[in-house]
């Protein structure tokens, strides 16, 4: 099975690169996922010490970005590399400044895998929600490198519960801790022996909480509302 996914993963990234001719978002992806590895060797040092942050887009950046803070807070003296998948979060988030060195994930081949944790290195890896990339993770527990995977769901009908999804299902558990949203991907998680798990919730009630700590004027809403009150369908 893992052979057949290398061989998948192979395939899907040449189909994507073909499609990305005629399309815009992925022709983005394409190019950045170019200068992912070149972007790594220039921004990082052998003696950084580094957190890596891993989001599939946009939704699930804001969803880690409570716990991605946290951290930043209390070490200070680390640099964060963050990545995703998707160009929906890496042209919008390319220049956070949560993170030293913002990169697309290379497609998860094991060579790709390799390569970008050899560059990195890092001291602790934190994947947001839906993120299993079975070669990655591989990679990860070969390593002994700490990882953990936040606000994750879990439903019975994915291939992780299924008699077929044993490749999937190991994948798991390079995992450390898993913090899920709901006590019943707790319980899935249990059926299939993973332990080191706890019920957290879900980040994006901290996230959208901490906007009243934070200033959000508008400088041009001020202009059109002028003092007056304004409604806002959405």
């Amino acid at each position: 099975m893992a052979l057949l996914y290398s061989i998948g993963i192979i395939i899907a990234s040449f189909v994507i690169k073909l499609i990305a001719l005629f399309n815009q978002k992925l022709k983005l992806g394409v190019e950045g996922r170019k200068e992912t590895f070149k972007t790594l060797k220039k921004s990082i040092n052998p003696s950084d010490k580094i957190f890596w942050f891993h989001c599939a887009s946009l939704g699930e950046y804001e969803q880690g970005l409570p716990v991605f803070e946290a951290l930043k807070t209390k070490y200070p003296d680390y640099k964060i590399v963050l990545s995703f998948f998707s160009p929906s979060g890496y042209e919008v988030r390319k220049n956070a400044k949560i993170a030293d060195v913002v990169v697309y994930l290379p497609f998860d081949t094991k060579s790709n895998a390799k390569r970008f944790l050899n560059l990195t290195n890092p001291d602790y890896i934190i994947f947001v929600k839906y993120e299993i990339w079975p070669n990655f993770l591989s990679e990860i527990k070969k390593r002994s490198l700490k990882a953990i995977l936040i606000s994750a769901v879990f439903r019975e009908n994915q291939s992780f519960f299924k008699w077929y999804g044993g490749f999937m299902t190991s994948s798991l558990f390079a995992f450390e801790h898993i913090f899920t949203q709901d006590e019943n991907s707790k319980l899935l998680l249990k059926r299939i022996g993973y332990s080191e798990a706890s019920v957290s919730g879900d980040t994006r009630f901290d996230r959208v909480s901490n906007q009243l700590n934070t200033d959000n004027t508008i400088d041009f809403i001020e202009v059109f509302k002028n003092n007056k009150t304004c409604v806002v369908f959405g």
